[in-house]
């Protein structure tokens, strides 16, 4: 039986404001730009093999509480908000999976049903409260989304508070060809105390599930995610027979990149790398960069600079967004 050691860092800071994006969000930005350089105290996840420890041990099974703003909240089923009922009459369930191969026609409908929900999060305040702001990245062992794995995978709830950070090394099961890129090895990951995506996609799941607001959806952003990390992510779902949940919004920062560069000025990035933004809005690199935890807290500074620039709202960020329904959909009608 495999173990790991997966990690959630808490994240806790003094709230605040700042003009553009909706509070929750604004305020999560800059906890992160205040206190990133800070060491953070980890403790293990519950994992499904249930005990508790770091390499070489079990887990043990418990449930997972998180502490945000002085408050406990506990992974516990919670009935969708009246708002949200309300809207949808009633027709959408958040538990509802999305089969990203054989969805049948109920399914679709759901899924057209989710995706009329961004205009609707566009225009009621209400609604875009009840949106979970991811950001995550992922290392990989190679280019080929066929036929190389995720290696790496980083998330963090811009939300912060307690347990707000998601991060593991994966088992791929192949070889790691581009180790030059990110310096993750084939004997770092190709160890059984190192969870394979199939062990860690339920993890994975009660983590988004725990920092997900009742009733809410959650919005994933990655710098170059349509390109890269998104269609690895919904490789891997798919391989390991695993659905995304149709709640689930993603959207690539790389677009507002380009935006900002169309937008004129005297002052703007040489670039629209993650490298080029960094040193564009002075950030300081902590730990290595094209590690996956680095980039995410690189990105989420990054994003709180562009949204002000380009005067972004979190609802504006929803309309940029997209399901995995639409995303495998859009590449299927260009293909």
């Amino acid at each position: 039986m495999r173990s790991a050691a997966i990690y959630f860092s808490m994240l806790q800071a003094p709230r605040g404001s700042i003009h553009g994006l909706a509070n929750f969000c604004w305020e999560s930005f800059r906890n992160i730009s205040c206190s990133h350089v800070n060491s953070s105290s980890l403790k293990p996840l519950a994992s499904k093999y249930g005990v508790q420890g770091g390499y070489r041990r079990r887990w043990i099974r418990r449930p997972m509480t998180t502490k945000t703003g002085g408050r406990n909240k506990t992974n516990q089923a919670a009935k969708p908000s009246n708002l949200v009922r309300k809207i949808v009459d009633e027709k959408v369930s958040t538990s509802t999976a999305l089969d990203l191969n054989k969805a049948d026609e109920t399914s679709k409908h759901q899924q057209i049903q989710y995706c009329g929900i961004k205009q609707m999060i566009a225009e009621n305040k209400d609604l875009a409260d009840l949106v979970t702001f991811i950001i995550y990245d992922t290392e990989t062992s190679g280019l080929s989304r066929k036929d190389d794995r995720i290696i790496e995978i980083a998330l963090q709830d811009l939300a912060g508070g307690e347990n707000s950070t998601f991060q593991t090394l994966v088992n791929p099961g192949c070889y790691v060809a581009n180790s030059h890129i990110h310096g993750i090895t084939s004997n770092m990951v190709c160890r059984r105390d190192v969870p394979r995506m199939e062990e860690l996609i339920p993890i994975l799941l009660q983590f988004i599930k725990s920092r997900q607001k009742p009733g809410g959806y959650v919005l994933w952003g990655a710098h170059n995610s349509f390109a890269f990390d998104l269609p690895f992510l919904i490789n891997e779902f798919s391989r390991c027979s695993y659905e995304i949940p149709p709640n689930w919004l993603f959207m690539d920062t790389m677009s507002l990149a380009r935006e900002l560069m169309k937008s004129g000025g005297s002052n703007l990035p040489s670039g629209i790398s993650l490298q080029a933004l960094r040193e564009h809005y002075k950030i300081p690199l902590v730990g290595s960069a094209h590690r996956a935890m680095s980039d995410v807290r690189t990105l989420s500074m990054i994003l709180q600079m562009l949204t002000f620039d380009l005067k972004l709202t979190l609802p504006n960020l929803v309309t940029r967004s997209f399901t995995a329904f639409e995303y495998v959909n859009n590449k299927r009608k260009k293909s």
